[in-house]
């Protein structure tokens, strides 16, 4: 039997961006902090995103006219959004919330809540980045939306003022104007919309194990494990491992990504989460002169610069946990970058596939569990990165018992 815990323990399951950062802030506030993750620190889906600090994207995915080209998107297996037919009936309920959640009487109570997370998230990155020493790793280019004709940039204008209703600067180029923002382009682009706070870091998985390293400065350690159950006893949180062994600790984050919902419901909380299969593709430093972030919203998918090379990836595919990866898709969208990019050196790429935790809302779970002393961080989508350090904060308020830095009732876990 493992021994009782002190009051000051806390657990928290998962490495990822979201796992760290909130390690990070606990450890400050003097908490003895233990991250469990079975594979490393940041070593699954947050090293393969697009490395973006998206805090521009205020409306969620069901809100983007992304219902509109769903029927589309579907007729292309390969496509910006597929889901396997035998898949379809366990994504039915999460696909009737999602069409909900895009609801015209939901559109100003989302776009505010998450225009309010990304100003906390903006306020964090910067105050954690200077604590960790990680501010080198910034990258503030902004990024550049390409539109192939006229029409298609009219129907994205109403997304836009909404954007810059919140506060947000775009600026709308015209063709002629593009080439000064990426030289290479292929002249199918007639339009883009240039947003210049948009911001990157050099590499997402670099970036992870910095601020990690701050975080085992204050006294956090990392065990490599993998939670397979917990349970709630006697004001103790019990975690079942892998290995064998448990681990005892008064308070738990539960910080897992797409895996999440599971431990979840182990402790009474049946919350939709759903997997969105990400893929990418990341070719050497030299195969374009790319110069900041590029984007593609027809075709679903945005080109990077990273410190370890040109990263292409994006599509969602719903297929659960346990499918294969189908790596045609991330050679579909190398083949439209190529295309897109007449220079771009499409050889020596390194294929990857993730899992985005997603719920229909496009807002994550910032809660505590209906079992006392566990908290849950976790559903955020495509913006992981990007909120991980205002997730961060939230739950640091939440543990700590103090009032929160924002309202919190958009991110209940029980909302659905």
């Amino acid at each position: 039997m493992a021994e009782a815990p002190a009051d000051n323990t806390i657990a928290i399951v998962g490495a990822g961006i979201v796992g760290i950062c909130a390690a990070a802030r606990l450890s400050e506030a003097g908490l003895k902090v233990t991250v469990f993750d079975r594979t490393g620190i940041c070593a699954e889906t947050s090293s393969g995103n697009a490395a973006a600090f998206a805090f521009s994207e205020v409306l969620p995915l069901a809100h983007k006219g992304m219902i509109a080209q769903v029927p589309r998107w579907l007729l292309d297996p390969l496509g910006p959004l597929t889901i396997p037919p035998t898949y379809f009936p366990a994504l039915a309920g999460w696909l009737f919330r999602f069409w909900r959640a895009g609801a015209s009487a939901n559109f100003d109570r989302a776009v505010t809540a998450q225009t309010a997370m990304m100003k906390l998230a903006r306020d964090e990155w910067m105050q954690l980045m200077d604590a960790s020493g990680t501010r080198h790793m910034l990258r503030e280019d902004g990024c550049l939306e390409l539109y192939e004709s006229d029409a298609e940039h009219r129907a994205s204008l109403p997304s836009w003022q909404v954007r810059e209703k919140a506060g947000i600067d775009v600026h709308h180029l015209s063709q002629q104007e593009i080439a000064q923002y990426q030289p290479g382009l292929s002249e199918r682009f007639v339009r883009a919309v240039f947003v210049p706070g948009w911001c990157n870091v050099a590499d997402p998985a670099e970036f992870g194990r910095a601020v990690w390293q701050y975080a085992e400065t204050l006294g956090a350690r990392w065990v490599k494990d993998r939670v397979t159950a917990v349970e709630h006893q006697n004001g103790v949180q019990r975690l079942k491992l892998e290995s064998g062994g448990e681990h005892c600790t008064q308070k738990l984050v539960i910080a897992a990504g797409a895996w999440s919902h599971r431990l979840a419901a182990m402790l009474g909380d049946k919350i939709p989460l759903e997997a969105e299969r990400g893929y990418n593709t990341t070719l050497p430093t030299d195969a374009f002169d790319l110069r900041r972030q590029i984007s593609f919203p027809r075709h679903g998918f945005v080109i990077s610069p990273l410190s370890s090379g040109i990263r292409v990836g994006g599509a969602v595919e719903f297929g659960g946990l346990e499918r294969a990866p189908n790596y045609a898709r991330s050679k579909a969208m190398l083949r439209k970058a190529a295309e897109f990019l007449p220079g771009l050196k499409t050889t020596g790429g390194k294929e990857w596939m993730g899992h985005r935790p997603s719920l229909p809302d496009s807002l994550p779970a910032i809660d505590a569990a209906r079992a006392p002393g566990v908290y849950y961080a976790f559903g955020h989508g495509h913006l992981g990165l990007t909120q991980a350090a205002a997730t961060a904060r939230l739950i640091h308020d939440l543990v700590l018992g103090q009032k929160p830095t924002m309202p919190l009732a958009p991110f209940s876990a029980r909302r659905f």
